[in-house]
């Protein structure tokens, strides 16, 4: 089976080289196609030395190739297997590749449905490093003549396609040389997203999907279980990089910052490597992304595990996750808990058959060797993952050769003027026609096709890598991602427990910041990724409702947040109620001078035939109580809720009461002057101010305050308010003066009459009766003068409600002023001083 040996490479899934030998490989590579397609001459490329025959060829109408790594190097044989394949260590992974491509192409020749009357054959070359993949391309290429030619690519001995190889970068190798002439290649490994470009890679297809979806599997897993703040270390090649660019770009877009991505390669200086650990020792991320093979991670966990650094979460590639030799290594305990999406796993009916029924025929073996009763990862059938990807790409390019056979049920096909191809000279290229359009489902009912750029639809199953009860590894199978579903519905987690890296038994945190909680807005830290940030409380009148909230949002105008900042609540409504201590107590006052001045009426009603009631003009005097009780009655209009009837009737009432009142003190004023005038020899004044020109100056001069207030409330009345400009958390409810023209009309007559009222009654100050009526009245105009000059800068600078009191304040202290200036001393006298209550003394001169 197998013949000369090869010196130590890669594993099939490592994807490691040495940079100088890329740069060789890629070097030849550009020399030999060089030479392929540009030689003038001679059309012909031939190889210094032998073509490299097959490792394992069955003959056949139809040829497939396969590449695959079957020898990793030396290893001293100590099991049976290793017995059997005694010179170089084997690879049973790779060579269970190759046994599962035969069993597939055996299983297609016995199947009279399939190919009938054509039986396929196989090449399957192993190879040891990227020179032996480019010997392996163009044998498969020329056949074994060692010749290369555009010629080549017509004739039988040349393959109609190929199989392989496991890793990305010999197959970008492979495929730059093979497509060059139109030979479709079919990887069941490689996951480059790379080799996606159809420009590049025209002839290339895959059964397993490209690393693009695997990275944005990881992605969503990641932010799905809440990690915004994570490592990346990859393999230095182009499976690592392309996989953590790929990751980084869809990490970026759900949210998911990467700390640090640094690269190693197991071949490379040591120094890396242990520069990586002090990142990781150092690092604040609990997550860490591994984008490599079982190579690089079992070095690192190694290396991680002698630093005795414990804890982390792992998220691994399908390169390394399901690997069977991580629990040969040392330090594999800090990789159970490791999360990572690998291709579904599948079972091929007869497979494990196959496998046990081989036996070496050559020496040292003796030929009597059997697999049948021995358990090895080789006959292990339990997880077959990639090797599926092997048995559909087998039955890919037979579903394809059918087709091509078969052409069409009206003998018209894909080609020129709608021909078919000749069956009896099948061309690769012909075959490429088909591949593209290939659509089955195998016995297991999984669908296999490719899209447009030769890719194989993503799913897979997520695997958390749990310590079973022998201390050995296993993949737990956890979830589910399936990129043709919904995007909400890609990724579902099943009800098996996880082991967590940690430990514990709750998902690990990984993040650069807390979540900001509702009430707060993230602020980026300058100068660091847009994961880490500041929580900032949301300032007064501002909310967020969210976690993680990036903007504050103002509430509506009548809302103000509440004390966390998460909620938007109605404003607090103020006015002056009743219900307050301030409402009350100025109610109180209110009624106490509409009692006072009910208890005066009283007093003056039951001593009206008295000489002090009869000389203070009873009318006038009775008109100004009732009037006094309609100015501390208007006070309580403005307590309570503003409606818009109150609204009208405060300032208004208010108004036209105080002219009244005003109006029968200037009355009474008048009255005094003329009074004296007319105790002067030959004076007949009194009959210009009679009772009827009093009674007409008090209607006159209300009539023209209400002519104001009608015309006030008929061009723009005052309504209700709120005002939300002087409290922002607070709506102030107030009566909005519609007019200011009409209000400061209203005050001014009131204050023309009072000044007026005070100058008249100044004059009248020391008038030689016994009673000086007129002094009472200057004090009460001094008083009320007083008060409303300084009710205007105090209504101006109060705010809120406390506008509202002291206006109250001010219609209460004038009226109290003129109640009390002008009837206290009266009362008392009519009540405790009945003898100063005579006309006699009333007549008295002062000496």
């Amino acid at each position: 089976w197998a013949s000369g040996l090869c010196l130590p490479s890669s594993s099939p899934s490592t994807l490691l080289a040495w940079p100088a030998e890329q740069s060789r490989a890629m070097s030849l590579i550009r020399l030999l196609l060089s030479v392929l397609l540009m030689s003038k001459g001679d059309s012909v490329c031939r190889l210094q030395s032998s073509a490299q025959p097959p490792e394992l060829t069955q003959d056949g109408d139809l040829v497939i190739g396969g590449i695959f790594s079957f020898r990793t190097g030396f290893k001293q044989p100590d099991i049976l297997l290793y017995t059997l394949f005694y010179y170089p260590s084997l690879n049973s992974r790779e060579f269970k590749f190759a046994q599962t491509m035969i069993f597939a192409i055996n299983e297609i020749n016995n199947n009279p449905g399939m190919l009938p009357d054509v039986k396929l054959g196989y090449k399957i070359y192993d190879n040891c490093g990227t020179i032996d993949i480019l010997r392996a391309a163009l044998a498969l290429v020329s056949g074994l003549k060692g010749e290369v030619s555009d010629g080549n690519c017509t004739k039988a001995e040349t393959v109609h396609a190929i199989l392989g190889h496991s890793g990305s970068r010999p197959t970008i190798a492979f495929q730059q040389v093979v497509g060059r002439f139109h030979i479709p290649v079919i990887s069941h490994f490689a996951t480059c997203a790379c080799l996606s470009n159809r420009r590049e890679y025209p002839t290339f297809f895959r059964t397993i999907p490209s690393d693009y979806y695997q990275s944005r599997a990881l992605a969503k897993m990641v932010r799905q279980f809440g990690w915004t703040w994570i490592g990346a270390v990859a393999v230095d090649n182009e499976y690592g990089r392309n996989g953590v660019a790929a990751f980084v770009q869809n990490a970026q877009e759900f949210g998911v910052c990467i700390e640090y991505s640094e690269a190693f390669s197991s071949s490379g200086p040591p120094d890396n490597l242990q520069r990586i650990i002090e990142i990781i020792k150092h690092s604040t991320s609990k997550v860490i992304l591994a984008f490599m093979s079982h190579r690089e991670i079992k070095l690192l966990a190694a290396e991680l595990y002698r630093h005795n650094v414990k804890g982390l979460q792992w998220v691994g590639s399908d390169a390394w996750i399901t690997d069977h030799s991580l629990t040969d290594s040392e330090g594999h305990s800090i990789l159970v808990g490791s999360l990572g999406f690998v291709v579904s796993r599948a079972h091929i009916q007869g497979l494990e058959e196959h496998l046990r029924q081989l036996h070496p025929s050559q020496k040292p073996c003796s030929g009597s060797e059997s697999l049948q009763n021995t358990d090895l990862e080789f006959t292990d059938v339990s997880e077959l993952r990639f090797t599926n990807n092997v048995y559909k790409s087998v039955y890919a390019v037979a579903h394809a050769l059918d087709s091509l056979i078969k052409c069409d049920v009206n003998g018209k096909g894909p080609f020129s003027n709608w021909s078919c191809a000749d069956v009896q000279h099948i061309k690769p290229w012909q075959v490429l026609q088909y591949l593209s359009t290939v659509n089955f489902t195998t016995e297991e009912g999984e669908r296999v096709y490719f899209d447009s750029n030769g890719d194989s639809p993503a799913k897979y199953e997520l695997v958390n890598l749990q310590m079973n009860n022998k201390g050995a590894i296993d993949g737990v199978t956890v979830g589910i991602y399936d990129a043709s579903l919904p995007e909400r519905h890609q990724f579902i987690m099943n009800n098996i427990p996880v082991v967590w890296g940690n430990g514990l038994n709750e998902v690990p945190a990984s993040v650069c910041s807390e979540s900001c909680l509702p009430g707060a807005r993230k602020v980026l830290q300058k100068g660091r990724p847009v994961c880490c940030y500041d929580c900032i409380p949301c300032p007064a009148g501002e909310i967020s409702n969210l976690t993680d909230s990036i903007h504050c949002l103002k509430c509506p105008p009548e809302y103000w947040s509440n004390n966390k900042r998460d909620a938007c609540i109605p404003k607090v409504i103020e006015f002056l109620a009743y219900d307050e201590l301030l409402g009350t107590l100025l109610a109180l006052f209110s009624l106490m001078g509409v009692f006072l001045t009910m208890i005066t009426t009283i007093i003056f009603y039951c001593h009206k035939e008295t000489p002090l009631v009869r000389a203070n003009n009873s009318e006038l005097s009775f008109l100004l109580l009732f009037s006094l009780t309609l100015c501390f009655l208007c006070s309580l209009t403005f307590i309570g809720r503003p409606s818009e009837w109150s609204c009208m009737l405060r300032h208004t009432a208010f108004g036209i009461t105080f002219v009244l009142c005003i109006s029968c003190v200037l009355g009474k004023t008048i009255v005094v002057l003329m009074a004296f005038r007319a105790t002067l020899p030959g004076s007949n004044v009194m009959k210009w101010f009679g009772t009827t020109q009093q009674r007409l100056s008090v209607l006159t001069f209300t009539l023209i305050q209400v002519l104001i207030c009608t015309l006030w409330l008929t061009i723009n009345p005052p309504f209700p308010f709120k005002n939300m400009s002087h409290y922002k958390e607070k709506i102030i409810l107030e009566c909005a003066l519609g007019s200011a023209v009409g209000f400061w009309a209203v005050l001014g007559y009131i204050g023309l009459l009072a000044v007026l009222c005070f100058v008249l009654a100044f004059l009248a100050r020391k008038l030689p009766d016994n009673f000086n009526e007129a002094k009472f009245i200057t004090f009460s105009m001094l008083i009320f003068c007083a008060v409303w000059i300084t009710f205007i800068p105090a209504y101006v600078s109060s705010p809120g409600k406390f506008t509202v009191a002291v206006e109250i304040f001010a219609i209460l202290a004038s009226s109290y002023g003129l109640l009390i200036c002008i009837f206290l001393q009266k009362c008392l006298i009519i009540l405790f001083r009945p003898e100063q209550n005579t006309k006699k003394h009333m007549m008295g001169k002062k000496i």
